[in-house]
């Protein structure tokens, strides 16, 4: 299929990049239809949405920065995107870099959850209190190195 895209202007794509979430996501609640692109930055991943060509969101799989993060999220809210077993499921976390040239940071307390099989997803909220809106990954890539 064919799509306009923020980073790449008009590309065609495979329909299994397709995602749907269909509560949206946090604040994006009335945008459900994305794709999934490879950034030409890896390790991120762009969350291009279908509706809107300027929305898009950068991802990165926060296992790579964070080998100790851990996800309490229910089964029952997990079956809501069709997940009945975790391997099914994978996840991501939005980043945010900021043009001030600060620190590019990662939200581990919003992550996005992808069912593989059912392109569902859906963005959880964490109680844990290790996991915050910003951490900092590269910061937390030079920690885990020691």
């Amino acid at each position: 299929m064919r799509v306009n895209t923020r980073a790449y202007g008009e590309i065609d794509v495979d329909e299994r990049q397709r995602v749907r979430f269909p509560s949206g996501l946090l604040g994006f609640e009335k945008f459900s239809e994305y794709i999934l692109l490879d950034a030409r930055q890896k390790p991120f991943i762009y969350l291009q949405s279908l509706e809107v060509a300027e929305l898009a969101f950068i991802l990165i799989d926060p296992f790579l920065f964070r080998a100790d993060y851990a996800l309490d999220v229910g089964d029952e809210v997990l079956q809501e995107i069709g997940v009945a077993d975790p391997s099914d499921a994978v996840v991501f976390s939005i980043v945010t870099a900021p043009s001030d040239g600060g620190p590019i940071t990662a939200n581990l307390m919003g992550p996005i959850i992808v069912s593989k099989s059912k392109r569902l997803g859906m963005q959880a909220v964490l109680a844990d209190p290790r996991w915050r809106v910003k951490h900092d990954i590269m910061a937390e890539l030079a920690e885990a190195r020691k």
